[in-house]
């Protein structure tokens, strides 16, 4: 029979709707029937895409014998960590408390019936293992302790309170550290493989923030340091197992510090990230390999991941048949009889099928083992040959691939994934001249806002029509975020009263009115064990960083004070954070740095077909301190963005910082040399503008 989770808005929970185990989803029933019964809660956080889920799953949670100790002596919850991001924050600090080890999925956690943890874990096979305890044997243990070590939980639990708000930023009173940017980048060039890319060793992750952070160094401070970060990253990410050669995308990190075997679980935020900064690395170095690569990701995003509405699916699985990986790798045999001999000749060399297995000894993950030129070389045929069957080589193994059976898709929309993407398309297609892409993501943004914005609520998932979950910090600053970059792609009236209205619900909801500073959950939302104010950059930015960012871009498109002076509470709650380690916190520094000179603001005003003719020359170079907005004719545009009479001429430009523009402009050679002169400093007098 199937248990409670049969009804969830979640995949990962209906896939263990058919479990032995008297599942919950977090929520009252669970909670009322711990502190009835006085029962520990069996909290499992895991997600659809998780291969150690999957693994634990099998051995466990699926056998009757495991299920029965469950059921006789716990509450037994299942938390989509994807859904509930809330419960997740809250859980791994706890685990990385209690344990002092990092954390992971998927996370398992014994509480109190009011949510205390008082033991934790991660993954536990069925019986002890490679030095792990046996899940069989830890249920029972875990049973009597509490029964008996009641007073000794309590304590460990008060001081694990006062622990988890030690971690939480006091008073907001530091001044903002000038020298954290500088400090960050040396930071992240000293933990830089100079050899392989990215930062540290493995596991390695993409770390799209850094890396966007560094691209931005290079640009306005020319720090050739930071850019050789990023395209010696961003190059051997691309050639990588990481990246799919065949289909497009990214997988979430590679075991190795050569980036060669992932966990191949490809998840939307990741390639949101990567996709906005492969376009801009393409604008910004002129390299059309990188721009081939972000045009790579819009495939797979338009291909496999897209939902009927246009809307974002969330993620797919790393395993198939039951195997991690099994979709990806193949056999030497099978890619060589999937393509011509000529193929072959270069693919083998090119992919690395002439050397040993690189996947379980087995098989051959792909990834760019020699490049094509080196290839023509050892072939003695020219480098367009060798590209030339390298693309029917791709094509040929693809099209094999196809007929696997495919990796399952986590099919539930989520609100702030979706917005990553949605802000990543628009600036990608403004980078890349794709118009394309804009279409995408206006498509997602109103299938999220026609679903997910009920009643001047957002909402934090959906499963077909059924929306759920009160929204987080993340899907609101995330949206804010998305949309500050959609009306530079497209301006629509529409998207700029709801960047006011999330913004508003921003600050009514979330913000700490006596500190500063959002919290990650609302202040209607459900009481937890804990709550937290997220500052540092992880697998997403912070929540806060991006809101500071959004609402000093939206207070100066906007003409709205309290945006910007919200976003200064922020950068001043956590200047002491900031102060102790910027390099894990650049999101909130690239918000610092806009707060003390805000970006130049360029609006469009006249012809539709000039003032687009305009955008598409001025986007060629990467700007990342230059915010165009195009509001055509001006008949619906928001009085703040219109900065004077409609034009006589064609089309005029405004060129704006702050509260004070330029003259209006009216040819595009007078905007560049504004441009250059505004940001140089340059420029002579500007006329002030007011603010509401």
């Amino acid at each position: 029979m199937a248990n409670r989770l049969a009804g969830a808005t979640s995949p990962y929970l209906r896939q263990h709707a058919e479990n032995p185990v008297d599942w919950y989803a977090w929520g009252d029933e669970a909670l009322a029937r711990a502190r009835r019964e006085d029962k520990p809660i069996l909290l499992s956080i895991g997600y659809s895409a998780c291969h150690w889920c999957h693994v634990m799953a099998h051995e466990s949670f699926e056998d009757p014998e495991v299920a029965a100790a469950m059921n006789a002596d716990f509450v037994n919850v299942k938390v989509d960590r994807e859904e509930r991001p809330d419960l997740d924050q809250v859980y791994q600090t706890a685990h990385a408390l209690l344990t002092r080890r990092s954390g992971g999925w998927p996370l398992t956690v014994f509480l109190t019936p009011d949510g205390a943890p008082f033991f934790a874990g991660t993954y536990f096979p069925r019986r002890e293992r490679h030095g792990l305890p046996g899940f069989l044997d830890l249920l029972p243990r875990i049973a009597v302790a509490y029964r008996e070590q009641g007073p000794a939980i309590a304590e460990q639990s008060a001081r694990l309170s006062e622990a988890l708000q030690s971690l939480e930023p006091g008073r907001n009173d530091a001044p903002l550290p000038v020298n954290a940017p500088a400090v960050a980048l040396s930071e992240l060039k000293r933990s830089f493989d100079a050899t392989d890319g990215g930062f540290g060793s493995a596991p390695k992750f993409p770390h799209a923030a850094e890396l966007e952070f560094c691209l931005r160094a290079w640009k306005l401070r020319g720090d050739d340091g930071a850019l050789r970060v990023v395209r010696t990253t961003l190059a051997k990410m691309a050639a990588g197992g990481i990246a799919d050669q065949l289909g497009g995308g990214f997988c979430r990190y590679s075991v190795d510090a050569q980036w060669s075997i992932p966990h191949f679980e490809k998840m939307l935020y990741d390639n949101a990230a990567l996709l906005a900064l492969y376009a801009d690395a393409g604008r910004a170095l002129r390299d059309d390999g990188f721009g081939a690569v972000a045009r790579d990701i819009v495939g797979w995003l338009a291909r496999e991941m897209r939902a009927p509405d246009g809307a974002w699916y969330s993620s797919l699985d790393a395993d198939s048949e039951g195997e991690e990986g099994r979709f990806y790798v193949f056999s030497r045999e099978e890619a060589q009889e999937a393509m011509s001999a000529d193929e072959w000749a270069a693919a083998s060399l090119y992919y690395g099928f002439d050397g040993p297995p690189n996947f379980e000894h087995r098989a051959w993950h792909l990834r760019v083992a020699v490049a094509a030129a080196e290839v023509a070389q050892l072939l003695g045929i020219s480098l367009p040959d060798v590209q030339t069957r390298i693309i029917g080589a791709r094509a040929a193994l693809f099209a094999e691939r196809e007929t696997r059976i495919r990796p399952g898709r986590d099919d539930k929309i989520l609100t702030a994934w979706n917005a990553l993407a949605i802000g990543a398309l628009a600036r990608a297609s403004r980078a890349q001249d794709e118009p394309a892409w804009t279409e995408l993501a206006l498509a997602a943004l109103d299938a999220l806002v026609a679903t997910a914005w009920r009643d001047g609520r957002l909402h934090a998932t959906r499963h077909g029509s059924d929306v759920a979950l009160n929204a987080y910090l993340d899907d609101h600053a995330f949206l804010l975020a998305a949309l500050v970059e959609v009306m530079q792609a497209r301006f629509r009236a529409q998207d700029f009263a709801l960047a006011l209205a999330i913004a508003d619900r921003l600050l009514e909801g979330f913000e700490d009115r006596e500190h500063g500073g959002f919290w990650f959950t609302s202040h209607d939302h459900e009481r937890l064990y804990h709550r937290t104010k997220p500052a540092q950059d992880n697998a997403t930015p912070s929540g806060n960083g991006v809101a500071a960012q959004a609402l000093i871009a939206l207070g100066h498109l906007a003409a709205e004070p309290r945006y910007l002076e919200a976003a200064e509470r922020a950068l001043r709650q956590f200047a002491e954070g900031i102060a102790r380690a910027p390099n894990a916190q650049v999101t909130l520094l690239t918000a610092q740095e806009r707060l003390g000179e805000p970006p130049a603001t360029l609006v469009l005003c006249g012809d539709p077909v000039q003032t687009r003719s305009w955008q598409r020359a001025l986007e060629r170079d990467y700007r990342p301190e230059l915010c165009i907005v195009d509001i055509g004719t001006g008949t619906d545009a928001p009085p703040s963005l219109q900065k004077g009479a409609r034009p006589a001429q064609s089309a005029v430009a405004w060129l704006c910082r702050g509260t004070q523009c330029l003259p209006p402009i009216a040819s595009l050679e007078d905007i560049e040399a504004a441009i250059s002169g505004k940001i140089s400093g340059q420029s002579g007098p500007l006329a002030p503008m007011e603010l509401k």
